[in-house]
């Protein structure tokens, strides 16, 4: 079936969100949900489709134009198609790095656009700003280097071979600047105070990601950007309202976050020893799944 609703994608229109949407859904379904054997063979049958990822690439430029709406509303069709080719390319990327598989049709995405997707959301749907957050770590995980994207940004001038940079910084975090890398942590952090489960499960784990690059990057950078002042508020708010508990999976994650990166501004003793506390009391048989992975790197990074 891979090989006929490829095909059909390639030959829709843009918009066709009616018959492209749910395409572009059995595509992603078809990656996640077969044996790894298979899914190999897979992954190299749709990056084979020169159309399909042409009209991906068409898809994925819409986000930039579309019409903003209420956040709180149902997905529209369009930003329906949209979550969909996000996901799906960022699978792509995935599996693509995996599996090393020969690419015969690059994408070609501006950096600043996916970071101000994200950094100046203008209404944009929780679903939509979770796909982009995937495709976002994916292109983090693998440095900016993947043989299926091409990366265009601001700071490399129209027509030049060398990258345009304003500090030793930026040249080291290419090609991310500091000032984007900040707005975006920023955004997260705001994005995190909407407690919404699978939003803060999105935005946790980007933020992860994020400050995994930049230790790779520059160890400085990351360290200043785990250690800001912040990040201990944010817990505080996380913690306030009516779950107060240290056991809830975004907050775990932070903590171990802030543990790996030695942020002892952010996290003392005292709130490590209310984890193991929480922990102590209890039923972890009953723990959700997420809280109970969490939980797990936690005490492992302790």
């Amino acid at each position: 079936l891979l090989f006929p609703v490829s095909n059909l994608c390639g030959k829709c229109r843009p918009m066709d969100t009616d018959l492209l949407q749910p395409s572009l859904n059995f595509l992603y379904w078809s990656l996640h949900q077969t044996t790894p054997c298979s899914q190999q063979r897979a992954v190299a049958v749709l990056l084979s489709n020169v159309s399909l990822l042409q009209i991906l690439q068409k898809v994925l430029e819409h986000t930039w134009f579309r019409s903003p709406c209420s956040e709180h509303v149902y997905l529209s069709s369009e930003d329906a198609l949209l979550c969909s080719g996000w996901l799906l390319v960022a699978s792509l990327l995935m599996y693509q790095h995996r599996y090393n598989t020969e690419v015969h049709q690059t994408l070609s995405l501006d950096v600043t656009e996916v970071l101000n997707a994200v950094i100046f959301r203008k209404k944009k749907p929780i679903l939509l700003l979770v796909s982009i957050m995937q495709f976002l770590r994916a292109v983090l995980q693998q440095n900016f280097s993947s043989s299926l994207l091409v990366i265009v940004d601001e700071n490399t001038a129209e027509g030049a071979t060398q990258p345009q940079l304003s500090s030793l910084q930026d040249a080291a975090l290419h090609p991310l600047a500091m000032r984007q890398v900040f707005s975006l942590v920023v955004s997260l952090q705001n994005l995190l105070v909407h407690k919404d489960v699978v939003l803060s499960q999105a935005v946790v784990a980007c933020l992860e990601t994020l400050v995994e690059y930049l230790y790779v990057k520059n160890q400085d950078v990351a360290l200043h950007v785990a250690s800001q002042p912040w990040h201990r508020f944010l817990l505080f708010t996380l913690l306030s309202g009516g779950q107060k508990s240290f056991l809830q999976p975004e907050v775990l994650r932070l903590m171990t976050l802030f543990l790996r990166y030695q942020s002892i501004n952010i996290i003392s003793q005292k709130e490590i020893s209310q984890i193991l506390q929480e922990a102590a009391e209890a039923n972890l048989a009953e723990l959700p799944e997420a809280t109970s992975h969490a939980l797990h790197l936690f005490l492992c990074q302790v």
